[in-house]
């Protein structure tokens, strides 16, 4: 190989590098500034009551389900779907009354995520009914969305895809360890169509979707849980907003 041959495919390579870490966009959601107590910033809460809460110093978010109430959306639901879809509010806002047994928290600096990876840790404080914690993707303006989601109750891994108001299993994975008041890390990663979901650092669950995935991204939990969420972070890598 000719030097100038060497050098044009170095520097090929190298451009190459610079325009994927160009296109990967990394957003971490911090509380420590936020009011304990009220509503946060970073997300809109679209059903169940979603609060900036604090466990010793740390300030976190959490999901507070012991004032639950069946198919009760959160405050101000209309202006919170105008603003995360314009014009379309009305059909999201039809579909995730539907839903309203799921709370549901979307994020606000993520649009449009299609590849990469989005992880949490979680703690399973309380609930009867329910100790949900769950990483909400591909999440469309007229509701549909899909999720990954663990348990404290059940120690299961499930992936769910929820469409025209009917929910359906994609994967069910079972013996999956997730006692509760312990912290546990949550973690999806999409490739494509190809769904990766581990539980505390292993890898549970693999699936294959019908088509690429693009959409909002957000938290989701379920009736009466109360759920700690921290060091919630989402990693976007190809072609995203």
């Amino acid at each position: 190989m000719t030097p100038n041959k060497f050098l044009c495919l170095f520097m090929l390579g190298t451009s190459l590098f610079i325009a994927q870490a160009a296109a990967a966009k990394e957003v971490k959601f911090d509380f420590a500034t936020e009011k304990v107590g009220a509503e946060p910033t970073s997300f809109v809460p679209t059903v169940g009551n979603w609060v900036v809460g604090k466990e010793g110093d740390n300030v976190l978010l959490m999901v507070e389900g012991s004032m639950w109430s069946r198919n009760q959306p959160s405050a101000g639901i209309a202006d919170k779907a105008r603003a995360l879809y314009g014009e379309r509010y009305a059909e999201f806002l039809d579909n995730v009354k539907s839903y309203a047994y799921y709370p549901l928290a979307v994020a606000k600096e993520v649009e449009d995520f299609r590849e990469g990876v989005i992880s949490f840790r979680f703690k399973g404080i309380s609930g009867r009914i329910d100790q949900g914690a769950g990483i909400v993707f591909n999440l469309k303006p007229n509701g549909d969305y899909l999720i990954l989601r663990a348990n404290c109750l059940e120690d299961n891994l499930v992936l769910f895809k929820y469409e025209r108001g009917n929910r359906s299993t994609l994967k069910w994975i079972r013996n999956t360890p997730t006692p509760s008041k312990q912290w546990h890390d949550l973690k999806l990663v999409v490739q494509g169509k190809n769904i990766k979901g581990y539980l505390d650092g292993k890898l549970y669950l693999e699936h294959a979707l019908s088509e690429p995935v693009s959409g909002h991204i957000g938290l989701w939990s379920k009736a009466d849980s109360v759920v700690y969420f921290d060091d919630i972070r989402v990693e976007s890598t190809g072609r995203n907003e």
